[in-house]
C-alpha cells in the first residue's frame, strides 16, 4: 500500500511545513526545520539553546505551474563551549539542502546550473522563466563560474590542438582524455610554455597526440620526455595533399609548355579572367623582383624588409607558388556535380530543367549558376586543339590528376593526358602521394623509410623532409589505434558553445561550459 502524500515531501528533506499560502503569482510556504540543536561552525559542538528567531526567504523548485518561497523560521543558538570564540551562531543546514547565505535550496541551484551550462546566459534566462524559476542571466553565469573546476581522473592518452578565439589573430589549447573521450583542459593561448607548463603536472601520461605543428612537439618533449607522441593522420594526409598541390603550383610554367599554353590571347578571355590576367602579370613582376634580390645571396627576412612584403609571401615565390594565372572560386554547384553528372550522362542536358530539379533537392542558387555549367559542360565534351590552350588553376590540376579518369570529360582526359606526357615529375610526385595515403591506411610501418628516401629527391621534398623531422611520431600514427579525431570533434563542439555566447564568454566560462558539462 503506497504511504499518503504528506506537505512536508514537498519540502526539502529536514524541513517541516507550518503554513502555505498561495497570492495567485507564487506559492508562499513556510517552513521550520525538524531536529533540536544544531553544530557550531566554529568549535563543533552541538547547542540546543535557542536564542531567537528570524525569517529566512529562500527560493525553491516550481509547484503546480508556480513559483515557490520558502519562509525559513532560522533560530539562533548559543554556544556554551568555553574556547569557542564564538557566542551565538545561527543554526547551520545540510549542504546538500541549504547553504550559508543562499537565496536558493540546493536542488534549485542544481536546476540554475544546469540550465546556465546547457544554454548559457540569456537563452538560459529566458528559458528558466518558462519553467517558473526567475533567475537573470548574470546570475545563471555566476552559478556556472562558481560551481566550475570540477576534478578530473589523471589521464594517460591525451590528444592536444589549437583552436581559435578569432582567427589568424589569438588562439588557445584544449587538452582531451582519449581513453574517457572527454576534453579535460582548455589553455588560454597555445604558446609551447604554457603547454609544457600544464604537461609537467602530469607525468602519469604516457601517450601525446598532437598535429603536425612543432610548438606543442617541443613541450611535450621537455615536459613528458618518456611519453610517445602521435603524428594526427588526418593531417598527415592533408599534408601530403597539399604537399602535391604546391608541386603543381611550383610546375605551371612546365605545364603551360606541355599543353601548349605558354602564350595567352588577352582578346579570347572573358572580362573576369582579363583582371586574373592582368594580376597575374602583376605578380610575375614581384616574383622577378624578389627572385633577383635571391640571387644576389639576400635572406628571406631582409628581402621582406627591403621590398615590404610579408615573409610568407617571399617564401612562396621562393619556392615557386605564384606561377598561377587563373584562380577559380569554388562554386555553389559543388555539393551537387555527382547529381549532375549522372543526369548527364542519362541524357538530361537543358540547363534550366536541371535547375528546377536540383531546386526540389534542396538547391538555393539561381538558374544562371546551373546553365553556365551546362553550358561549359557541352562545350568540354567538344575537344579539339583550341581546347587545351585554357590552362585551368593549379589545384583544378591537381583534382583532376588525382581522381578516377572515368569521372572526367573528354576534354579533360587529354588535358590530363597532355600533363603527365610533358612534366613525369608531377606523375611521379603524384604517384608518392598516393602511396603514402596508402601507407597510412593499410599501417605499412615497414615502407615509411624507403618513401622517405625517395621523396626527397621528387617535388615533395619539402614534405618528406617534415616526415623525416617528426619520424618518430609519424610511425606511431601508422603503427598505432590513438589519433587526434576525438580532439577535433571537441573544437567543433567548443567553436558551438562559444558562438552561442556571441564570442564573449572568458576561458573560465568555456571551460565550465565545455568540460564541467560531463
Amino acid at each position: 500500500m503506497q504511504n499518503a502524500l504528506k506537505p512536508s515531501n514537498l519540502v526539502p528533506a529536514g524541513f517541516e511545513v507550518v503554513n502555505a499560502v498561495t497570492d495567485g503569482a507564487a506559492t508562499v510556504v513556510t517552513v521550520r526545520a525538524t531536529n533540536r540543536g544544531s553544530a557550531c561552525p566554529c568549535c563543533g559542538s552541538l547547542s540546543e539553546r535557542v536564542r531567537s528567531r528570524y525569517c529566512r526567504r529562500v527560493g525553491d523548485l516550481p509547484l503546480a505551474g508556480r513559483p515557490v518561497r520558502l519562509l525559513v523560521s532560522a533560530r539562533r543558538f548559543q554556544c556554551d563551549f568555553v574556547s569557542c570564540k564564538r557566542r551565538i551562531f545561527t543554526e547551520r543546514y545540510d549542504s546538500a539542502i541549504l547553504v550559508p547565505w543562499a537565496r536558493r535550496t540546493a536542488r534549485l541551484d542544481y536546476v540554475v546550473h544546469q540550465l546556465g551550462l546547457a544554454l548559457g546566459g540569456r537563452p538560459a534566462a529566458s528559458f528558466a522563466s518558462r519553467l517558473m524559476v526567475p533567475v537573470s542571466n548574470d546570475t545563471l553565469l555566476r552559478v556556472v563560474r562558481r560551481r566550475s573546476g570540477k576534478a578530473f581522473a589523471p589521464p594517460s592518452v591525451i590528444g592536444i590542438d589549437d583552436w581559435a578565439w578569432r582567427r589568424n589573430q589569438r588562439y588557445g589549447t584544449i587538452i582531451c582524455d582519449l581513453e574517457r573521450r572527454r576534453p579535460i583542459r582548455l589553455l588560454p593561448d597555445r604558446e609551447p610554455a604554457t603547454a609544457e607548463a600544464w604537461l609537467g603536472g602530469q607525468p602519469q601520461i604516457t601517450i601525446v597526440a598532437r598535429d603536425r605543428g612543432g610548438g606543442y612537439g617541443g613541450a611535450v618533449a621537455k615536459a613528458l620526455p618518456q611519453a610517445t607522441q602521435v603524428a594526427d593522420r588526418w593531417h598527415l594526409m592533408e599534408n601530403a595533399s597539399q604537399a602535391f598541390r604546391d608541386a603543381v603550383r611550383k610546375s605551371m610554367r612546365q605545364v603551360r609548355a606541355a599543353i601548349g599554353a605558354t602564350v595567352i590571347n588577352a582578346d579570347l578571355l572573358t572580362s573576369a579572367e582579363r583582371l586574373q590576367y592582368e594580376g597575374y602579370l602583376r605578380r610575375e613582376d614581384t616574383n622577378a623582383t624578389i627572385l633577383k634580390q635571391s640571387e644576389s645571396g639576400a635572406s628571406i627576412r631582409e628581402i621582406s624588409r627591403v621590398t615590404g612584403h610579408s615573409r610568407g609571401m617571399v617564401r612562396k615565390i621562393l619556392r615557386g607558388q605564384r606561377s598561377d594565372i587563373f584562380r577559380v572560386r569554388e562554386s555553389s554547384l559543388e555539393l551537387h556535380l555527382p547529381w549532375l553528372d549522372e543526369q548527364w550522362v542519362a541524357g538530361h542536358r537543358n540547363g534550366a530543367e536541371l535547375w528546377r530539379r536540383l531546386k526540389a533537392l534542396g538547391f538555393q542558387g539561381s538558374m544562371r549558376v546551373v546553365t553556365e555549367w551546362a553550358t561549359r559542360r557541352r562545350r568540354s565534351e567538344k575537344a579539339d586543339a583550341e581546347s587545351l590552350q585554357r590552362v585551368p588553376s593549379a589545384r583544378t590540376i591537381a583534382r583532376l590528376m588525382t581522381v578516377g579518369r572515368d569521372t572526367l570529360s573528354k576534354a579533360e582526359t587529354l588535358l590530363v593526358a597532355a600533363i603527365e606526357g610533358g612534366v613525369p615529375s608531377l606523375v611521379e610526385a603524384r604517384d608518392l602521394v598516393a602511396k603514402f595515403h596508402t601507407m597510412i591506411r593499410k599501417k605499412a610501418m615497414a615502407e615509411l623509410d624507403p618513401w622517405v628516401e625517395q621523396a626527397k629527391a621528387s617535388l615533395i621534398t619539402s614534405f618528406a623532409n617534415g616526415v623525416a623531422r617528426d619520424r618518430a611520431a609519424v610511425s606511431a600514427a601508422i603503427s598505432s589505434s590513438w589519433s587526434n579525431g576525438q580532439t577535433e570533434g571537441q573544437i567543433t563542439k567548443l567553436k558551438l558553445v562559444k558562438r552561442q555566447m556571441y564570442g564573449r564568454a572568458k576561458i573560465d566560462l568555456l571551460q565550465a561550459r565545455l568540460v564541467d558539462v560531463y
